[in-house]
């Protein structure tokens, strides 16, 4: 058998899960639109969403520990603690909190295609640290997502206002965080925390943060007092959010952040059929533009060989 075929054979787990990953976060996009749509502002979306997050995760460590007849393993550190407050501050404050500013102002499907960046600024930042090699194949993939970025904000083109175009900028920016994370994951990951535990202690970090500022700024959401189609979105937010979010930590771990990255070509297709089905939006033809010279960057920003763990 041909070493590539045996390659292929080998990296097939690891794709199947990027799927999955991928069409899971890519239905929370249409559902921030409802829910945003619906008045539910960023933090209060923020806080339930990390609560709900934190409490399945929970329920899964305890399980876990129940199953393996030990106690919960959950380090507290100095090391991981920070660990916990970067993930929580580059993988949800901050790009949750751009995302929902800019899914109120732009269509979901526009927020599906700036996904599709995130690759982009993770091979820049892994590059720039070391992590990655750099390759002339894959910064004319950089170029071309520069390009299909220029197509989404020039004036009269993809947007249906285009003095919203400072939005697409908003959604870039949560894009960049994503990216920081990723590189972040890959190299200061403790040893001693898996994906399930990243993700409860980074939530509970998230819901501290979080929890004082939607208070203070009169963005608190009463979910369980109105549990209608917005609330509703809400919690499917969560639930997805769990499951790609611990997937993406495990994945992060197990093939680089630049393959890990790669989950934005199943955000964006899912997320922009599943917008144009159930939100009704249409595409113009820059923005479709757009959307093939991005994913033709993505297909330039080869991953590196994935290092499967025995």
């Amino acid at each position: 058998m041909k070493a590539i075929n045996l390659q292929t054979t080998a990296n097939l787990p690891l794709i199947g899960a990027l799927l999955l990953i991928g069409i899971a976060w890519g239905l929370t996009v249409p559902l921030s639109k409802v829910a945003v749509s619906g008045g539910c502002t960023p933090l209060g979306i923020m806080f339930w969403e990390q609560l709900i997050v934190a409490l399945i995760m929970g329920l899964i460590l305890v399980a876990r520990a129940a199953i393996a007849h030990q106690k919960i393993s959950l380090p507290l550190d100095r090391g991981t603690l920070l660990f916990y407050l970067m993930v929580a501050l580059l993988g949800t404050v901050f790009p949750n909190f751009f995302s929902y500013w800019a899914v109120g102002e732009l269509p979901a499907a526009i927020i599906a295609i700036i996904i599709a960046s995130v690759p982009m600024f993770a091979l820049s930042i892994a590059v720039g640290a070391g992590i990655e090699p750099f390759m002339v194949q894959r910064w004319l993939g950089v170029c071309l997502g520069g390009a299909a970025v220029v197509l989404l904000v020039a004036p009269e083109a993809s947007l249906p206002n285009p003095e919203k175009s400072i939005f697409v900028l908003v959604a870039l920016a949560a894009a960049f965080c994503y990216g920081l994370e990723g590189n972040y994951i890959a190299r200061c990951k403790p040893r001693t925390v898996d994906p399930i535990g990243t993700l409860f202690g980074a939530s509970i970090v998230s819901v501290l943060i979080i929890a004082p500022l939607s208070i203070s700024s009169g963005a608190w959401i009463n979910l369980p007092g109105h549990f209608t189609v917005p609330e509703q979105a809400i919690l499917g937010i969560a639930l997805f959010h769990a499951m790609a979010y611990s997937g993406y930590v495990w994945l992060v771990g197990r093939a680089g952040p630049v393959f890990s990255s790669q989950v934005a070509y199943v955000i964006t297709l899912s997320a922009l059929i599943l917008s144009m089905i159930f939100l009704q939006e249409a595409l113009s033809a820059y923005a479709l533009i757009s959307l093939a010279l991005m994913l033709a960057g993505l297909a330039l920003v080869q991953p590196r060989r994935a290092r499967v763990k025995a």
